[in-house]
This record gives C-alpha cells, sequence and structure tokens, in this order.
C-alpha cells in the first residue's frame, strides 16, 4: 500500500476505496492516526479546497456538495455526497484532527470529464461488470454488492483489509478499460500527488480516492518521479504557487460567458440508496450507518426490530416467535455462509424466510441493483424501507446559499405563502395573481410542497381562482438551493427552466404547449430572442400534426381570450400561432393515404386552424386565401384520408367558401368512408351543419332528384369541394340527405359504416345530439322523446356486433340450403 518515491522521501500511501463503504472508512481513518500525514488528498472537487471550512461546520450528515454549470452547448448539474461512513468524509475530518493539510485533489464537476456523470462518486460497475461476475461465480454469491459484503465488510484488521482491497481494485483495473474522462482525471490528481511529495519532506501523504483510479495515479506518481517531472509537466500545464508558497496545479476556471457554481445541499438516504436509483455507492444506507456506528451484530439486532415494527405498523402479523426465528436465521445463514458476523444479506434472507410466508412473484430485490419493482411484496419493501432509513441531513446555520434562497423565502413570506394547508388565489384581484405567480414558478422549478389542486387548464377557460395545498418539509431546502443554478431571482430561475424545457421541445413539439401554458401562468411570457427562435424553429421542423395542433390551440386561447393572466395580444404568441397556422396547412396538403380511422388529434389541429383564421387572421396577417386554396385541393384530391377531406371542406366552409355539403357528402357516399369522412366535416363545420339544417325549410326531398345526383356521384369519392349552389344546395340539409342514405343502406353496409358514423356524432355535444334526434323524429312524424334515442339501454355497438353475428350465421345457413336466401336477408329501404 505504501511507496517510496524516486525522488523524495515522502512516503506515499494510495488506498483506494468504494464510495460509502463502512470497511473502506474504518481503513481511512485507522490509517490516518497512525501515520498522522502532512497532508491528506481526497478525490473530490479542486475548486471547493478553499471552502473546507464550510464543509466542515458541523452539520447533520448527509450532505453534498452541488455543482451547476450552463454554457450555450450544455447544461449540467452533479451531486458529490458524504455521510458518516464515506471514506471521503472521513479522511477530511481525520485529516483535520491529524493536523494535516486536506484537498480536494479532482477536477471541478463543471469540466467536461463529468459531463455524462450526475454523481462524482459514482462506480461505474459496468467497466469491471465481468470481473465481478466471474468473482461472485466463484463465491457463489448474487451480485456485486453481495460480494463486496462478504469480501470485506464483514470486519478484520487494518493490514489485512488493506491487502484484500489492493488485490481486489488491481484486479478490477487490469482488466478494465478507463476511458478518456477517467485519464484526464487521473493525470490532474496525479500532479497534485506529486506536488504534495515536494512539499512534504519525509513527512507522510495519505491519498484517498476511487479504487479504480488507485493503481493509475500510482503509477503516474512514480513514473513522473523517475523522469524528473514536476508538478506542472501534464498537458502544458504550470504549477502555480498556492497560499504558502507550493507550486500546486491550478485548479482549471470555467469559460468565459459559463455560468457555474458550487453550494452545500442537505441530502437524504433515500436519494443515496442504490434501491431508488442512485449511481454509486452501498445499497440500504441506514443498514451501513448502523454497522458504522455498532458494527454488524448490533446492527442486525437494530433493524430486525425496526422491520418488524414498520410491519406490526402495517398490520402484518409479527409475532414475537418470529422475531426470535429471524434472529435464529440470520444467525445461523451468517455461519453456513462462512461469515463472521452477519451482512446485510444475511439479515434480509433471513427476515424473508422468518417473516414471508406467501409465494414471491419477484426476485428479491437484493439480489439485483436497482430500483425497487413495482409490485414487490409488501414485507419486502418494508424490509428495503426500514435497511434504506429516513434519515435527511441538515445544513448548520450560516451555511452560505444561492441568492435564489434568500429571494424565495422573502416572496413567500411577502405573499403570506411561508405556511402550510390549504390555499385559495383570486385570480383575478392583483395580490392573488401575485401569488398565482410565485407558485407556478416554485412548481416549474420541481420545489416540492407547492401542489395546485384546480385551476385554469387553458387560456380560454373562465376560471377565476386556484386551490393550492402547501406541505412545508425536508426536502424543500434541497430543491431550492439545487434550483439556485437557474437563477437569482425565483423569476429569473423559473425563465431558465421554461427556456431549457422550450429547448427541449424542439425534438418533441407535443411538450412546447405545456411550456408556454406554464410560461403564461408564470408571468413569463416575455421569453428571450434566442429562444422565441428556438420555438419558431421546433414549429418549422416539426412534421407530427396533433402536436403542432395542441400548441396552436393552447396559445390561440391565450392571444385571444386571457386578460388575467396578462398574454391577451402577446407577441410572442401572436409569432407561435402565425407559425404553427403556416406548418398545418403545410402539412395538411402532403398527408396521403386510403380509408383509415379519423385521427381525432390532426381534426384537433384543423379546428384550431379554423379559429386562428376566424379570429386572428386580420391582427397576425394570416392569408385566408391560401387556406381556403388548401381546403379546395385537399378536399378534391382522392389520395388525401377522408377525414381530412372532410375537413377540408369543412374549413372551407366554415371560412365561407361557396360549396355544394350536400353533393360533397353524396360523394364519399360508400359506407367504409362516410363515417369518417363525416367526422372530419362535423369536427370544422358543425356549427354550419346545424345551421343548414335549421335554414332547410323543405322537409320533402325529391326523391328522383336523388337518385340523378347519387347516379352522377363522382366514382373516385372525392366528392369536389367546390361548387354552386350553396350549402343547402336543392333545399335538402345535410343531415336529411345522410337520414336518407342512412335509410337506404343494406345491412351488411350499415354495419360497415356504423363505428365510424358514431364516432362522427361524438363532435356534438349532448344538447346538439338531442336536437338532431328530435329533427329525425319530425321527419318522420313520430312524437316521441328524442332523449330515449341517445339513452339506449344496451350498448349500439353490440347490439350491431349481434346483428353482424346473426348475419353471419344466417348466410351460412342459407349456403347450405337451411335458411332464407340471400335476397331474403338484405335490409329493404325505408
Amino acid at each position: 500500500m505504501a511507496a517510496r518515491t524516486a525522488r523524495r522521501t515522502a512516503e506515499i500511501t494510495y488506498i483506494g476505496v468504494r464510495h460509502h463503504s463502512p470497511a473502506c472508512a474504518r481503513l481511512v481513518r485507522a490509517t490516518i492516526r497512525r501515520l498522522r500525514p502532512a497532508y491528506v488528498l481526497v478525490e473530490g472537487p479542486a475548486d471547493f479546497s478553499g471552502r473546507l471550512e464550510e464543509l466542515l461546520l458541523g452539520h447533520d450528515l448527509p450532505v453534498a456538495i452541488f455543482s451547476h454549470y450552463r454554457d450555450e452547448a450544455r447544461v449540467h448539474a452533479s451531486w458529490s455526497p458524504f455521510c458518516a461512513y464515506s471514506p471521503e468524509w472521513i479522511a477530511l475530518t481525520e485529516g483535520r484532527a491529524a493536523g494535516a493539510e486536506v484537498r480536494f485533489i479532482d477536477l471541478p464537476a463543471w469540466h467536461p470529464a463529468f459531463a455524462e456523470r450526475r454523481n462524482r462518486y459514482a462506480d461505474a460497475d459496468e467497466r469491471y461488470a465481468e470481473v465481478t461476475e466471474r468473482l461472485c461465480r466463484t463465491f457463489a454469491v448474487d451480485n456485486s454488492d453481495t460480494l463486496w459484503d462478504h469480501m470485506f465488510e464483514g470486519g478484520g484488521d487494518e493490514e489485512a483489509l488493506a491487502e484484500r482491497l489492493a488485490a481486489y481494485f488491481d484486479l478490477v483495473r487490469g482488466e478494465s478499460e478507463a476511458g478518456p474522462d477517467d485519464t484526464v482525471r487521473e493525470a490532474y490528481m496525479a500532479r497534485w500527488v506529486r506536488a504534495a511529495a515536494a512539499e512534504a519532506g519525509d513527512r507522510p501523504i495519505v491519498v484517498v480516492t476511487g479504487g479504480f483510479h488507485r493503481a493509475a495515479i500510482r503509477r503516474l506518481v512514480e513514473a513522473g518521479d523517475e523522469a524528473g517531472g514536476g508538478a506542472g509537466d501534464e498537458a502544458g500545464d504550470e504549477a502555480v504557487p498556492g497560499p504558502d508558497g507550493a507550486g500546486w496545479p491550478e485548479v482549471p476556471e470555467p469559460p468565459e460567458g459559463a455560468i457555474g457554481g458550487s453550494y452545500l445541499v442537505p441530502y437524504s438516504f433515500r436519494r443515496l440508496d442504490a434501491f431508488t436509483g442512485y449511481q454509486s455507492g452501498m445499497p440500504s444506507p441506514e443498514y451501513y450507518q448502523r454497522l458504522w456506528e455498532g458494527g454488524p451484530e448490533a446492527a442486525a439486532a437494530a433493524l430486525t426490530e425496526i422491520v418488524v415494527t414498520r410491519l406490526r405498523k402495517r398490520r402484518q402479523p409479527v409475532s414475537t416467535a418470529d422475531l426470535i426465528a429471524a434472529r435464529t436465521l440470520t444467525e445461523g445463514l451468517s455461519r453456513l455462509r462462512g461469515h463472521p458476523a452477519p451482512t446485510r444479506t444475511d439479515l434480509l434472507d433471513g427476515l424473508v424466510a422468518a417473516l414471508v410466508t406467501d409465494d414471491l412473484e419477484q426476485r428479491l430485490p437484493w439480489t439485483s441493483r436497482g430500483p425497487l419493482a413495482p409490485g414487490a411484496h409488501p414485507a419486502v419493501a418494508e424490509m428495503v424501507a426500514a435497511l434504506s432509513g429516513d434519515r435527511v441531513g441538515r445544513l448548520c446555520p450560516g451555511t452560505p446559499a444561492p441568492p435564489l434562497l434568500h429571494d424565495v423565502t422573502a416572496e413567500l413570506e411577502r405573499l403570506g405563502l411561508e405556511g402550510a394547508g390549504p390555499v385559495t388565489v383570486k385570480l383575478s384581484v392583483g395580490r392573488g395573481l401575485r401569488r398565482s405567480r410565485a407558485l407556478h414558478r416554485l412548481r416549474v422549478l420541481g420545489i416540492p410542497g407547492f401542489e395546485r389542486e384546480s385551476g385554469p387548464s387553458s387560456g380560454a377557460e373562465p376560471v377565476l381562482e386556484e386551490r393550492w395545498t402547501l406541505q412545508p418539509g425536508d426536502h424543500r431546502l434541497p430543491a431550492l438551493i439545487e434550483a439556485g443554478a437557474y437563477g437569482a431571482t425565483l423569476q429569473d430561475a423559473a425563465m431558465a427552466v421554461l427556456e431549457e424545457r422550450a429547448a427541449r421541445a424542439a425534438s418533441a413539439i407535443d411538450e412546447l404547449a405545456a411550456v408556454l401554458f406554464d410560461a403564461a401562468l408564470c408571468g413569463c411570457t416575455d421569453l428571450s430572442e434566442r429562444i422565441a427562435g428556438t420555438i419558431a424553429a421546433a414549429i418549422a421542423g416539426a412534421s407530427e400534426l396533433g402536436g403542432i395542433g395542441e400548441v396552436l390551440e393552447t396559445t390561440l386561447g391565450l392571444w385571444r381570450h386571457d386578460r388575467l393572466l396578462g398574454t391577451a395580444g402577446s407577441p410572442l404568441f401572436g409569432q407561435v400561432v402565425q407559425g404553427c397556422v403556416t406548418r398545418v396547412l403545410w402539412l395538411v396538403e402532403g398527408v396521403r393515404g386510403g380509408p383509415a380511422p379519423a385521427d381525432p388529434r390532426r381534426l384537433r389541429a384543423l379546428a384550431a386552424t379554423r379559429d386562428a383564421l376566424l379570429h386572428a387572421a386580420g391582427p397576425l396577417g394570416l392569408d385566408r386565401d391560401a387556406a381556403l386554396a388548401v381546403a379546395a385541393r385537399v378536399g378534391a384530391s382522392a389520395e388525401a384520408p377522408p377525414d381530412l377531406r372532410g375537413a377540408a371542406f369543412g374549413l372551407g366552409w366554415s371560412l365561407g367558401a361557396a360549396g355544394d355539403p350536400v353533393r360533397a357528402l353524396l360523394g364519399a357516399a360508400r359506407p367504409q368512408i362516410v363515417g369518417d369522412w363525416l367526422a372530419g366535416l362535423f369536427a370544422l363545420a358543425r356549427d354550419e351543419v346545424l345551421a343548414g339544417e335549421s335554414a332547410s325549410g323543405t322537409e320533402q326531398a325529391d326523391a328522383e332528384q336523388a337518385d340523378a345526383e347519387q347516379a352522377g356521384t363522382d366514382p373516385t369519392g372525392t366528392g369536389g369541394a367546390a361548387g354552386a349552389g350553396g350549402p343547402d344546395a336543392g333545399g335538402r340539409s345535410v343531415l336529411a340527405v345522410l337520414d336518407e342514405m342512412v335509410t337506404g343502406l343494406a345491412e351488411t353496409d350499415f354495419l360497415v359504416a356504423l363505428p365510424a358514423l358514431r364516432q362522427a356524432f361524438e363532435f356534438f355535444p349532448p344538447r346538439e345530439r338531442e336536437t338532431i334526434a328530435r329533427r329525425l323524429l319530425e321527419r318522420r312524424g313520430v312524437h316521441g322523446s328524442a332523449r330515449s334515442l341517445l339513452r339506449t339501454e344496451v350498448d349500439p355497438m353490440l347490439t350491431a356486433e349481434a346483428r353482424g353475428l346473426e348475419e353471419k350465421v344466417d348466410r351460412l345457413l342459407a349456403a347450405d340450403g337451411l335458411g332464407p336466401s340471400d335476397d331474403a336477408l338484405r335490409k329493404e329501404p325505408v
């Protein structure tokens, strides 16, 4: 473990550790107490070395160094967590106690070497999975965590533990490939070690790093010494004098124009636990905390009682005999597996054997790594929760915090929102709107404890109040500190988050509608020109009609109606509306396809385009003539899907184009397409259809004229979007002609058309459907309840399926001469 350099007399002891391992922490503590070194060098952000006094103020662990970085190319956030049994934490505290100079020696968290890593102390197990898998087979254990406990956490003296760790990490590094991010970090850390050796004279140095890096750093240091290298010979970087005159390596600074910084945040065992998805370290932090404090026997005994208590609170029957059985089985498994004391897996397996009598449908979660899977057995879930623990760190009063924390605290106090419980916010009152915006900004930032229960969900809703539930908790402070990476004030931070989300929406247009509505709720509609350009580019490059339709629908409502939130007439939203209308019309004309079910999302997109052309064409300079030309071409195209053809005709009709809807309907009269064509028509021109029904003064159709028109139907089924005669040519309404058409369908054709027809009429609200039903009764001279036609005791589709099955059976019987003929099976026109 110790190496004496060729040119220096300083004795350098390298300790490779697994992050958050009690065994490694014990080794670090014992080594520092024995050697009392001049320097303790620790893997950690070198730019935080000057703030170690802040880190060691006396916080309640766990805590973490939260680092953030943003430039035009990337946004990055990362954490360096410490708990009581983290080897790095022990190195810091024991080094200070021994009188050593303690320094972090790794690259800052903003450095590109950490671009793919959100946690500095992430153990990249995938790099040496082959080694650990082979060792797991050799020792007959399930995974790397169980292997680690078996090899190291069971105890043993300092020298034996040091030798086992060195052998293990040498094997891991010898068979694993380091990436470029590893090599640049290791070269940088080696320079710090050489600089310390130059200053230490004959005094010892202790270097504490991840075990994967230990051997590489040692080789680099020794190679540099043999070559006569100094502290500043790597990658052309020059050493700079430290505060005591030493030639310490330079700490890199963020590039010009970048924004970054680091703050301490409270951390929690839940965030530290591998079972909740943490990237590195040990699972079950409460178990290892107990192991660190009292040893394996005390940890097993205490946690057995905690598990039993938790299960009893959930009304799970656990007797004293079960408790005794759990302890007995844990001890027996420990001896059977050759452990001098119970390990974590011995404890968990013993608890399952004693307390779970049901068949388990899933593998036990501690047999693999990763989050607890949904549907786990309740008792198993309680065991995992008990060993995870619910400890949350607390910062010492006076710990520096980002400006955002102070701004939020003052804002909540100013608006009377610092308490807990339900809050009703009146949007029509100035103070109420300010409270709403503050709460929405906190929601957008992801600060826990601010939940909206009700309120407007679009700009067109006449909702004048919101209901919120405020619930302060331990997780609010760390979330606020972390959100400080986005800005110094609540408004600036919320604006930055919205800009970041808008940039991501460039590849996911569905998200843009929510971003724009959140911007309105937060009072942040004056987004920067750069982000406005990003939004425009996202719309111009989008290819999914439904997503653009959602953006247009949301934005148009806010631009037209919203006086409460202050977005009516917003220039930004006006630009979004312009871009969406242009893109929808361009995409619609390129859609091709044969008969297919109507697509409600693209019909909504066209409906939103219609509304924009009706209500915003003048102020925003939208080209109605171009839209009418697109509608005419799509409505007459034999290659367009039926729902788009119907919607195109409806768009032209709603914008005042001259056309004959009856002729268009007759042109789409085939059972396979008529329902989908009508869905498009009703989605775009529902009001026009009903108006035509009311204006048709003559309810008696001329059968001969109808036959003649149907005989002249365009064989392609396009129907033609333009023509003379107006919307009620021949004095008949669309619904009257549709009634005749459906009445004349054969049974088979009716069953084919029925599902799409039902979907089409869903575009009418219940009151309008009742009006249509009443007209049908009047047309037939029947006096009855129109509402009863809409409220059948049996699902109409079930009835239709039954009719179809009956017809199929009758045809099979007829084919074998056992039933009526085909002619008798046909449904005669009424």
